[in-house]
């Protein structure tokens, strides 16, 4: 079945983005993803849940050695992933597998990976109804791995002090916490704020090391949008320019 799409843009059109017309579509959500992802040189890095690559893109582009791969269910997806990375010209930099954590490709080996970043289903699959596009339930809704067994697999793919970069739902930070106790540390919960009106966070990204157990970091976090509904400074930094977001910065979150 071929999927309609649509050409988008992603960092204020640095990067081309080709992605389905309905469904599961990319919002700011992988491009913090990326930005938070702190590697240097040409390490590798393992996308879980690549979808149609926008994190991998955008952190292809931030980081001109580095090495990804990337692993997606839905063969529709996994396909616009690789058809991404050909007009980026990143082919050569990011490989797409089609393929279940449940059941890895033997070309993804546990324990080579420098860093791993994932955007995970949000939701239960036990809580709330699905949409009724199959490839957007997929995306937000657990299916057959429940959150603790899709970090298991995350972690199982870092060489030891590698780094694992995650976003994921406020609501969900407690099975996040407890999935990673006694695996990794040194993590840092990084909120990210709606606006200056203090809402509560509904987001939150989170780094951490496996095999290492310096207590946590809770940071002030990032305001997303101004009093208007645009893009604070900041934010737009990340989302447009492509900056490293620092997760370990400790600035005052309503000074942004």
């Amino acid at each position: 079945m071929t999927v309609e799409t649509t050409e988008d843009a992603l960092l204020g059109g640095r990067v081309k983005f080709t992605q389905p017309k309905s469904g599961y579509r990319a919002a700011i959500d992988p491009v913090l993803l990326a930005a938070a992802v702190n590697a240097k040189g040409n390490k590798k890095i393992l996308d879980v849940g690549i979808g149609a690559g926008a994190a991998a893109l955008c952190l292809a582009a931030r980081l001109p050695k580095i090495q990804i791969a990337g692993i997606e269910i839905q063969e529709e997806l996994a396909k616009l992933a690789r058809h991404n990375a050909e007009i980026n010209e990143f082919s050569e930099r990011i490989e797409v597998t089609h393929a279940d954590v449940l059941f890895p490709p033997k070309n993804l080996a546990p324990g080579t990976f420098d860093h791993v970043m994932t955007n995970p289903p949000f939701v239960e699959h036990s809580r709330g109804r699905g949409s009724p596009n199959s490839s957007k339930a997929l995306a937000n809704f657990e299916s057959s791995v429940p959150l603790e067994i899709w970090i298991k697999f995350c972690l199982s793919m870092l060489r030891r002090k590698g780094t694992l970069t995650m976003i994921h739902r406020a609501d969900r930070m407690h099975e996040v916490l407890t999935a990673l106790a006694g695996q990794a540390g040194e993590a840092i919960v990084y909120p990210l704020w709606p606006g200056p009106d203090k809402k509560p966070s509904k987001r939150f990204l989170i780094s951490c090391r496996k095999g290492v157990r310096t207590p946590m970091l809770l940071s002030t976090g990032l305001i997303l949008h101004q009093a208007d509904g645009s893009y604070t400074a900041s934010a737009d930094k990340i989302l447009r320019d492509g900056e490293t977001l620092d997760l370990s910065e400790t600035v005052s979150a309503f000074d942004q």
